[in-house]
């Protein structure tokens, strides 16, 4: 028996149909063993000793391989053909050498194939080969140097940063990059501009359009003509005079077709034309690859898809062809292309990302396919098909026109054209764009039309006069740099020879889960402590987060796996400077990090104000200076240094006017019925009211101001209203119990015996009646609602099959506090950062297994709360590509308060008033 070690249960089914039953496939689900989240896993005293845990996932897994292994007559070590794969089967292998398990003279090889199809495994186990050790040192070295910097800088950063969850190696240069832009956005200046066009029409009739691009021989610039009373005289001057056409020039150009995809272009325009993540990208690819039934059949419908290589070997390239000759004819089977890769670094130059039968068209395999399936097979197909086929032809058309003004002066304007005279590769595939632009003529604004130069020009000659039906002067702005999407992202990244093809995903999963980003219509928008962190590692960890340093030791890495450099010179080199700079700053005091911060983060917490004034005057007292302040409670935040006398504190990012807002602290917006001062406070999440005073221990009265109330135009009217809730609506009829209205973190409600209905706008909590009110619970709970003691069977959003190893059902359920995977009694959340009807059967075994490891062993009981250090466990595995170490405890930011409550304490320089935050996330 020959014994078949892969990653997968998917690609175990598989492969153990091709192969037969003198074989035995088992998947390793993955990696099998890390260094453990705790000092000491790496010694670099110790010439960098590494101790590694096997994860307590992997315990079982190992044990079965184990047993195979020993009654075994071959072991063929089949895991994925990159870096990472490389690593398992020699994890793989150390550990059965350390359990004993190999016995005397087993044969063992490494096979790697690039395609779950029966020809390219079986063709791969024609051509063995011993592990990659070169590779596996690359691999030994980006490991020690993610885990050193994780579990080195990370402290400082808590002890520094109270709240900032982690640094990483490349984590830190990825999030760097979306501060940047974001900074940039904040200093942009909008410029108005104008321009002016024509609508002319030529001898015969036809219309087309021209810009004005030259005044008195003179070319115009874009910000030339600065505003309307310009455009205007302009205008004035060449309506209804003489154009003439100077010149006419046409050229032929040609398009070439794009190389086939790589990890990252894959991600790029799967993000453009599909809206998918990264993450989500390599979750359907990695799906496609394994296989999909095709009518009975597991088939593997693309290649392997952690790639940063464009060649396709020749075989492939002849059937691809073929299908181009087929369905297109012979002009759109121009050469064979040979494709080289360009990226910077190119590590993993494998195979690019290809159907591996192009034959099998969309079309044919839309049916077996779920919905994103379908698109990206359709993508990765329709890409590969057009990388062999012919240039598209273009014609170019410029015309030069000139008209002399009323007053005198000659102006220029200029009609581009152009048009495809042959589609070639077009007519397949087109790939998707970033942002606005045009590929015939550069250097356009973004407000001169996506269509420009697409336009086909009338017949036109030199000397013809032409008719003005139409000037116009439009106003334009000049606009900031967009942010990055997670597409043009992982392009910055890939140009600046950051990162690899197996941790675009993965870095921007971590940034945020770490609440360092999020995402705002598929843009990345930094949060507040991302750009604390990030102000903090610039201040006094420059070099590691610039990005020649990051790309040169992406560099070094190259050179260890092509066996140019040992690895533990390299961990040495890094590791002499890396101490020295963490030394440095382990002494600092915490204001001489919060004055640096105040200077590099200043545009962004500390705006300008219109009338000039010091940015950074205390609003309250008016003598005391802004600054940033540290909470271990609640992170960081703007306070007054002459605190206690000045008590004003706010938000990180609250603007000027926020501050003007603040200043408002304390006014006194009237009186109850009873004489009680009900007044209008600033908190550390913002304005709230607040009845009386506090007397002992007994807290007053206070409510949050919700979103739309404006601070500055709050009467005493609302501010009771707002004081008075939860409303009491009245009694419901069926039950006798009271139904209350209120306002909540997730807008108004009312409530009643542990259902929830949502109103339709804040105005209802105060005037909704007892009739409405018993119908919106009717219709609540009809249509699905949950009480809090009758629950409904939970909503299943997916159904993953059998356990592949113990047998059992797996779904991904929808409960009462989000997604969550279940098997055998277990319960398992769903990371936040993970779309649950994405998840796969590997990811979902992971999450069982690392809830059992944590004691999470049978389900809780409906109602029941989880242990409070669930919560804060450490997870049982990290990811590869970068190592953050977690405290034992860690506070999280507080959030902001629901509209009912208010916040525990008065505002203060050192202890804002806020709702106190649970324990970190783990």
């Amino acid at each position: 028996m020959n014994v078949v070690i892969v990653e997968s249960a998917a690609k175990a089914k598989t492969i153990n149909k091709y192969l037969g039953s003198g074989y035995k496939v088992i998947a390793s689900y993955g990696h099998v063993r890390d260094l453990p989240a705790k000092n000491g896993s790496v010694e670099p005293d110790n010439d960098f000793v590494m101790h590694w845990d096997i994860d307590a996932k992997s315990q079982k897994i190992i044990r079965e391989i184990a047993d195979a292994v020993k009654g075994a007559d071959k072991l063929i070590l089949a895991t994925d053909p990159d870096r990472e794969g490389e690593a398992i089967s020699w994890h793989l292998l150390e550990i059965l050498n350390q359990k004993k398990a190999i016995k005397k003279g087993l044969e063992i090889e490494r096979v790697a194939f690039n395609a779950i199809t029966k020809q390219s495994i079986l063709a791969a186990l024609k051509e063995p080969r011993k592990i990659d050790q070169p590779l596996v040192e690359a691999y030994l070295a980006r490991r020690a140097l993610d885990y050193l910097v994780g579990f080195n800088l990370s402290p400082v950063l808590w002890r520094k940063l109270p709240g900032a969850r982690s640094a990483g190696r490349v984590q830190s240069v990825a999030l760097r990059l979306i501060c940047d832009r974001e900074a940039e956005i904040e200093a942009f200046r909008t410029d108005e501009y104008w321009t002016i066009e024509a609508l002319l029409s030529s001898p015969k009739g036809d219309d087309f359009r021209a810009r004005l691009t030259e005044i008195a021989g003179t070319t115009l610039k874009k910000l030339d003509i600065k505003d309307e009373a310009s455009a205007a005289a302009i205008k004035a001057a060449i309506e209804k005079q003489d154009f003439t056409i100077a010149s006419v020039e046409k050229k032929a150009a040609k398009r070439n077709p794009y190389p086939p995809f790589t990890t990252s272009t894959l991600q790029m325009d799967a993000s453009r034309k599909l809206g998918f993540s990264a993450k989500q990208t390599m979750q359907v690819a990695q799906r496609l690859y394994e296989g999909v039934d095709i009518g009975g059949e597991t088939v593997g419908l693309i290649t392997y898809m952690r790639t940063d290589g464009v060649q396709i070997i020749p075989e492939a390239v002849a059937h691809i062809r073929d299908v181009i000759s087929s369905e297109y004819g012979a002009r759109y089977t121009p050469f064979a292309r040979e494709w080289k890769t360009k990226a910077k670094n190119a590590q993993e130059a494998h195979e690019a990302i290809r159907p591996t039968d192009p034959k099998r068209k969309p079309d044919q395999v839309r049916k077996f396919l779920d919905k994103d399936q379908a698109a990206l097979y359709d993508l990765v197909w329709k890409r590969t098909i057009a990388s062999q086929m012919a240039a598209a032809d273009l014609e170019q058309t410029v015309a030069e026109i000139k008209v002399k003004g009323r007053n005198g002066t000659d102006y220029g304007l200029r009609a581009n054209g152009s048009v495809i005279t042959f589609d070639g590769f077009l007519k397949v595939y087109e790939e998707g764009r970033d942002d606005k632009f045009r590929y015939i003529q550069k250097g356009k604004d973004d407000s001169e039309g996506d269509d420009e130069d697409s336009r086909r020009l009338p017949p036109l000659e030199a000397g013809d006069r032409l008719k003005d039906k139409q000037i116009d002067a439009d106003q334009h702005f000049t606009q900031p740099p967009p942010r990055f999407s997670e597409a043009t992202l992982v392009k910055r990244m890939e140009e600046l020879g950051i990162g690899r093809p197996s941790t675009y995903a993965s870095i921007m999963a971590v940034l945020v889960d770490r609440d360092y980003v999020r995402i705002e219509k598929k843009r990345l928008v930094p949060e507040d402590k991302g750009r604390l962190v990030i102000a903090f590692l610039e201040s006094f960890f420059k070099k590691y987060v610039e990005f020649d340093f990051t790309a040169g030791l992406e560099e070094q890495l190259d050179l260890i796996s092509n066996n140019e450099l040992a690895w533990k010179d390299v961990l040495r080199d890094f590791w002499r400077d890396f101490t020295t700079a963490v030394a440095d700053i382990k002494d600092l005091r915490v204001t001489e990090v919060l004055e640096a911060l105040n200077e590099l983060l200043g545009p962004h917490v500390f705006p300008a104000k219109e009338d000039g004034s010091d940015a950074r005057a205390c609003p309250k007292c008016g003598t005391g200076r802004l600054s940033l302040k540290i909470s271990s409670q609640y992170g960081a935040f703007i306070g007054c240094e002459n605190y206690p006398e000045c008590r004003f504190t706010r938000q990180l990012s609250q603007s000027a006017g926020g501050d003007e807002a603040a200043a408002l602290d304390g006014k006194v917006l009237g009186y109850n019925d009873d004489g009680v001062a009900v007044t209008l406070r600033n908190g550390r999440f913002g304005p709230y009211v607040q009845l009386g005073e506090a007397e002992g221990d007994e807290k007053p009265k206070r409510s949050s101001l919700p979103k739309g109330v404006d601070a500055a135009t709050l009467d005493l009217e609302r501010a009771l209203q707002l004081l008075s809730l939860p409303r009491d609506v009245g009694i419901h009829p069926e039950t006798a119990t009271p139904i209350t209205a209120s306002l909540g973190r997730y807008g108004p409600f009312i409530l009643h015996d542990g259902t929830y209905a949502n109103l339709e706008n804040m105005e209802e909590v105060f005037t909704i009646g007892l009739n409405r009110a018993v119908t919106l619970l009717a219709e609540k709970r009809a249509g699905g609602g949950k009480s809090r003691f009758q629950r409904q069977a939970a909503t299943v959003l997916k159904d993953l099959g059998e356990h592949p190893v113990e047998g059992g059902k797996i779904q991904v359920l929808e409960g009462r506090y989000g997604p969550y995977v279940t098997h055998n009694k277990v319960n398992a959340t769903v990371p936040k950062s993970k779309k649950p009807e994405d998840l796969t059967v590997d990811e979902a075994i992971a999450l069982i297994a690392e809830r059992i490891a944590n004691g999470g062993g049978k389900k809780a009981k409906r109602g029941a709360k989880a242990p409070a250090k669930a919560k804060a466990a450490p997870k049982a595995a990290k990811p590869a590509s970068e190592a953050s170490a977690k405290p034992v405890k860690a506070a999280a930011p507080a959030k902001k308060a629901p509209a009912t409550k208010a916040a525990a304490k008065k505002p203060a320089a050192k202890k804002p008033a806020a709702k106190k935050t649970a324990k970190a996330k783990a």
